[in-house]
């Protein structure tokens, strides 16, 4: 089937696009305010875009709190969403008045980062202490506002559990990150298979991955 974009059908009861864009990382957000207020979310719209140096990228429907406190302080930690704290995940997602700690509703504890102020989740499998570098409210191809806010961060410091880590390498399938897909849906990355690309091949910019 085709459809154009801007008139879905009525066949179509939910926008295809997040089951499409799969899977999608989860990165779970840790604002402090200048407050001092704690703010913790999932964002799905997540990912590493750029190396050397790292940084990551995350976008908000609607200029909330974590995009809010970030602007504020110029720092974030982006925790790595696993398996065994999925439930929990989930119900950061909760849309609490400001001021209101979602790690004491989902029951999580803070753990101190060493480089930035916001917290990260105390055991959690891996988190990326980053910087601010811009906020954008992104626009549509006639130039209006979507509502939508991408923040962009560079990562300055990074947290990796002593439990995943054999030979000098991550294993991913061991920490069991979980993914968004759509609807309802999510994954879980417990297994991994491996390909040996083209020399000169993929896309990490001028210094390729090791």
């Amino acid at each position: 089937m085709f459809y154009d974009a801007a008139a879905r059908p009525s066949s179509i009861r939910h926008d295809p696009l997040k089951a499409l864009v799969v899977p999608r990382p989860i990165g779970w957000i840790s604002a402090v305010s200048a407050k001092g207020e704690v703010n913790l979310a999932p964002y799905s719209f997540f990912n590493a875009v750029a190396t050397s140096p790292g940084i990551v990228a995350f976008s908000s429907g609607g200029y909330k709190d974590s995009v809010a406190f970030i602007d504020e302080t110029r720092e974030f930690v982006c925790n790595i969403a696993t398996f065994d704290l999925r439930h929990a995940m989930s119900e950061t997602s909760a849309p609490l008045p400001r001021g209101e700690s979602e790690f004491d509703v989902a029951g999580l504890e803070m753990e101190p980062s060493a480089l930035v102020a916001p917290p990260r989740v105390k055991g959690i499998a891996a988190a990326l202490e980053c910087r601010w570098l811009s906020t954008t409210e992104l626009a549509d191809i006639g130039g209006q506002p979507t509502g939508w806010w991408l923040v962009l961060g560079q990562v300055v410091g990074v947290y990796i559990d002593d439990r995943f880590v054999t030979d000098g390498i991550v294993d991913t399938a061991a920490m069991r990150p979980i993914a968004r897909l759509g609807y309802r849906d999510y994954a879980v990355v417990d297994e991994v298979f491996s390909i040996t690309r083209p020399p000169g091949g993929g896309d990490s910019g001028p210094q390729q991955e090791q």
